[in-house]
């Protein structure tokens, strides 16, 4: 079986990025993913969504004229939803279009690293800890205990997501989501609170994601790290893919 290259990886992983946006947007009044040549826009004109999610990928490599017409429906389609705050995430390596962005005005507010792991080089074996399957509402609580806004995917469809929750105690205090695209599997908000930090848990349950994903019959799987979780990530098998600078208006 031929191994997946870092590039196909990212390409993977990106797809499944804007598809769970999507899927989001279809449970945030007026939300959508607004897809155009070179960019897709996540437009949350809502709150709570609204403060969270109005983010849009930039394709990487494009030509002088489509980076200028990838920007400019970019910033139309905020515009027109009347967002006046959004995140255009663009690849590191793609420096002609963080030139297009800085000249008219955009700076790099935070970043992520893209990271990746082809299922047939081995998945993680399943780990030794319990885990199990939330209810949406219980995750929802979680995602409140740990300070998101209020309501915060309150509207989406929990059949589209895989979520997975430990419990310590009587609390639980650790969980993930994941979300199939066309054979890749996005792992996302996986979150430990304060006090189970440093026992393994953070990289249980993204392995125990990652096994049944595979489990499913996903090829890969992909995700965005903060600078704080990359050696977790990278302890359970992801490649390291690049960062994605968010660059805001």
């Amino acid at each position: 079986m031929t191994s997946t290259s870092d590039s196909d990886l990212y390409l993977r992983g990106a797809a499944t990025l804007r598809a769970s946006w999507e899927a989001y947007a279809r449970g945030s009044a007026g939300a959508a993913l607004v897809r155009c040549d070179g960019v897709a826009a996540g437009v949350f004109p809502r709150e709570p969504e609204r403060s969270v999610y109005n983010n849009a990928l930039l394709d990487r490599d494009l030509g002088p004229a489509e980076r200028a017409a990838a920007v400019d429906a970019m910033r139309a389609a905020y515009a027109s939803a009347g967002v006046d705050r959004h995140a255009a995430w663009v690849h590191e390596s793609d420096e002609a279009m963080r030139a297009e962005l800085g000249s008219r005005g955009y700076t790099v507010e935070e970043s992520t690293r893209a990271m990746g792991m082809a299922l047939h080089d081995g998945a993680p074996a399943r780990p030794d800890v319990e885990f199990e399957e939330l209810h949406w509402a219980a995750y929802l609580e979680y995602l409140l205990a740990v300070g998101v806004p209020a309501g915060l995917l309150s509207g989406a469809d929990p059949s589209a997501f895989h979520t997975l929750g430990a419990w310590r105690g009587g609390a639980l205090v650790a969980t993930a989501i994941a979300f199939d695209h066309d054979g890749d599997s996005g792992v996302f908000n996986m979150s430990t609170i304060e006090t189970a930090r440093r026992q393994g848990l953070g990289a249980a349950l993204t392995a125990r994601q990652v096994h049944d994903a595979a489990a499913r019959g996903c090829s890969t799987a992909t995700l965005q790290s903060t600078p704080m979780a990359e050696r977790v990530y990278a302890g359970v098998g992801f490649r390291d893919l690049g960062r994605f600078l968010e660059y805001v208006p």
